[in-house]
């Protein structure tokens, strides 16, 4: 039973959400939205310029458009893709999930008519998807989701913390992990998709958990079905579902009052069920058209993954890109939510086995580290977990204090010591002062973070900011020097 005393978000509070220093937050945050389209956002951005504007699924023009490091992979010299890329079916191989494109869909619409308005007018701007009307439209559509994800997950953290631990805690994972890379800098990519459309699963869950009408079965399915068309690990989500099916098939057993009986439980569940693999015709549809069937993701088979020998130390505390080493402030996170299980059991229990299996399965995954991820990105989807356990930890802790102002003071500051830590890590890592692939020296970025970082970090945000255009034309080049320094 989800408990609120005195302390917590009244019902009015909730009135208010969402709180003004998050949107003040995002206003400010907005010259920081980088509209391209780059490396793996190639793929996630194909599928919806190809469908929306092509009506097809020919990749050819993204292939060509894409940024060069991308080309040189999978151009030959005359421009055209390389045989390599393609499938048994003859299409360009694009193993990215179809999710994104879902999400860009009416934000792309919208920027396709007002590109066509201004064409009307005489405008000199591509109508193909790639202007940067649409590019802008993406990034928009990217960065709303990122937000409402961490409106969402402030909103969940709301339930069972205090308000100011709530608010802290989602501007600490706002900006102390993985996510602003792929909010901001990186909008072509599906995390921030990810983190949405599974912080809005888990708010729903919470929401119809107690009572659970046919309706709000069939929604559910929708928002898992939207889930997993995002980022297919996010099929790990539906063990959330397992205690409580549990818990009702025994109440229907023992004929407990008001309880549904099994004859409704079953039904729900199989509604449930038909209603995701439903949502997820677009994919099946996709990969068929692409690989031959509808199950060929594209992705190593999941029989070739280290099932028997997973990476478990290394994922959180490797130099190449662990959880825990390149973004501190999830170890925190993490530790908040056993805090948590003692405000809810089932809830707090139920999550953890979420957290665990999609441990199991990032560790087990041959390609962990993520390529030339910031942090460990595949964990960006679990934001709304983050957020409410760290904010747990931070009322613990609080309560630890004999006095409010003290506590609040004290654990601010330290947040806002992780958040400056992985802004600098951010621009380290953006600017190639580090390795973008492989481990990092723990020296060399310590010194960066004291030495490098103060004194380059306002010249490049004057870049970033007014000359954007040069500055990421320099980014892709030692981008594309790191890719062929192996080779010389």
């Amino acid at each position: 039973m989800e408990r609120l005393n005195d302390a917590k978000c009244t019902s009015n509070r909730l009135r208010r959400f969402p709180p003004h220093t998050l949107l003040l937050l995002l206003a400010l945050s907005l010259p920081l939205l980088n509209p391209w389209v780059r490396g793996d956002g190639v793929g996630y951005y194909a599928f919806a310029r190809a469908l929306l504007f092509q009506r097809n699924l020919d990749f050819t023009p993204d292939y060509q458009h894409a940024n060069q490091g991308f080309r040189e992979a999978r151009l030959d010299s005359e421009g055209n893709p390389r045989d390599i890329f393609r499938t048994p079916t003859g299409h360009l191989d694009n193993h990215f999930t179809i999710g994104p494109a879902i999400l860009w869909a009416p934000f792309l619409l919208l920027a396709h008519g007002g590109v066509l308005l201004a064409r009307l007018f005489g405008a000199d701007v591509s109508a193909d998807g790639f202007s940067l009307p649409y590019l802008l439209a993406m990034a928009v559509g990217t960065l709303l989701c990122g937000f409402l994800a961490l409106l969402i997950s402030y909103r969940v953290a709301c339930r069972f913390v205090a308000e100011r631990w709530a608010l802290l805690s989602t501007v600490a994972i706002w900006w102390g992990s993985s996510l602003p890379v792929y909010m901001y800098f990186n909008p072509s990519w599906s995390h921030a998709h990810s983190a949405f459309s599974v912080a809005l699963f888990f708010w729903y869950w919470l929401r119809t958990r107690q009572s659970r009408s046919t309706a709000q079965w069939f929604l559910l399915g929708l928002i898992a079905g939207l889930a997993l068309n995002v980022y297919y690990p996010n099929a790990l989500l539906l063990l959330l579902l397992v205690p409580d099916a549990v818990a009702s098939y025994r109440a229907a057993a023992e004929k407990v009052g008001g309880a549904p009986g099994f004859a409704r439980l079953l039904r729900d569940q199989v509604l449930f069920c038909a209603v995701v693999a439903t949502a997820l015709l677009p994919t099946f549809l996709t990969k068929y058209a692409i690989y031959g069937g509808p199950f060929r993701s594209g992705y190593i088979p999941i029989t070739q993954w280290n099932w028997s020998s997973p990476w478990f130390l290394a994922l959180l505390f490797s130099s190449n890109h662990g959880l825990f080493s390149w973004t501190p402030i999830l170890f925190l996170a993490v530790a908040g939510l056993f805090f948590f299980v003692r405000k809810d059991r089932r809830v707090g229990t139920s999550v953890l086995c979420v957290l665990f299996a999609f441990y199991y399965f990032m560790a087990s995954y041959p390609d962990w580290p993520g390529i030339s991820s910031y942090g460990n990105r595949f964990f960006v989807s679990l934001t709304v977990f983050f957020v409410l356990g760290l904010g747990s930890l931070l009322e613990a802790l609080a309560e630890l204090s004999r006095g409010r102002h003290a506590a609040t003071a004290s654990l601010t500051a330290a947040v806002c010591l992780f958040i400056l830590w992985n802004l600098g890590f951010i621009f380290q890592w953006g600017a190639h002062l580090i390795p973008a692939r492989g481990p990092v020296s723990w020296r060399q970025v310590a010194y960066n973070q004291f030495e490098v970082v103060p004194r380059q970090a306002l010249a490049q945000l004057d870049l970033y900011l007014f000359r954007r255009k040069k500055l990421l034309h320099q980014i892709e080049q030692r981008d594309i020097e790191e890719l062929r320094r192996p080779t010389q």
